[in-house]
């Protein structure tokens, strides 16, 4: 299907783009890469008058060292994002999940801000982004904020950021040294996942003491398994350990039923995963 008529507006900077949001309002929807918004404008599931493209601001793209914390611009591209070596050292579950991450197209062409902003909760970034406790950095025409992961997903497609706010970097605190592994079920390749688990883990001696742990897909939002958590730590790095920790991973989670699998399935996969995550994040 083609998508409906609409004016196209390329601004330069983020004071040009906040502008054109505040001028066109609910009007507007702001397009990265494309490879969420095309699709939902194709099917004309959503008819803005004007698309407001910021992938000519160069500000927004890059990784750069912040001492405490690595920062990725919000159009940095997830083949970017994979290869980089900051990210590699210091958010080594970002660069697993990327390798996970849809087809080598949508690689090329999507951007790591704008997987997170469309927010959909069977994606491969939010989870680990929740895992690492990053903090999502969003521009208004009142300056900048900084929020939680914690608190930025909201519900079903839905974050914090307002409609006249871009998405422009997150801030992942170094994980320097620890453990990571992204494992991800689906039937065939490249489809998004029926769950995926992204753990990482510090380990002292073959002993975890410390564990993060963020569901992919096991409800509106990406969810920590804080249970689970709590369980890993000063256990050893050994199956029967991690099985033990890994079985309350579907507490508190509300999957949904669909054509890949009900809820009690998805419950299932989720126990499996962790231990397979934890496991390979722990080198055991």
């Amino acid at each position: 299907m083609i998508p409906a008529q609409f004016d196209y507006l390329a601004p330069t900077t983020v004071e040009e783009a906040l502008a054109a949001l505040a001028e066109h309002g609910d009007d507007a929807k702001i397009i990265a890469g494309g490879q969420s918004l095309l699709p939902v404008l194709r099917m004309r599931l959503n008819a803005p008058e004007f698309v407001i493209d910021i992938g000519r601001i160069d500000s927004l793209r890059g990784v750069s060292d912040d001492g405490d914390a690595i920062v990725i611009g919000a159009m940095t591209t997830h083949v970017d994002v994979g290869k980089d070596p900051l990210v590699a050292e210091h958010a080594t579950l970002v660069t697993k999940a990327i390798e996970h991450l849809a087809d080598a197209q949508v690689r090329h062409r999507g951007t790591f801000g704008g997987a997170l902003a469309h927010a959909d909760p069977a994606g491969d970034l939010g989870a680990p982004a929740l895992a690492l406790d990053a903090e999502f950095v969003i521009t208004g025409s009142g300056g900048e904020r900084r929020v939680a992961a914690a608190d930025f997903f909201e519900d079903f497609m839905t974050t914090a950021i307002a409609d006249d706010e871009i998405l422009t970097s997150v801030r992942i605190p170094k994980h320097t040294g620890w453990g990571a592994h992204y494992e991800k079920f689906v039937r065939v390749a490249h489809q998004w996942p029926i769950v995926a688990v992204a753990a990482t883990v510090k380990t002292d001696g073959g002993t975890i003491s410390e564990a993060r742990v963020g569901l992919t897909n096991m409800g509106s939002v990406p969810l920590r398994a804080t249970s689970v958590e709590q369980a890993l730590v000063g256990q050893p790095a050994t199956d029967d350990a991690v099985r033990r920790a890994a079985a309350s991973a579907a507490e508190g989670t509300n999957p949904p039923s669909d054509l890949n699998g009900d809820a009690d399935y998805r419950k299932h996969l989720a126990t499996v995963l962790t231990r397979r995550a934890v496991l390979a994040a722990a080198g055991a």
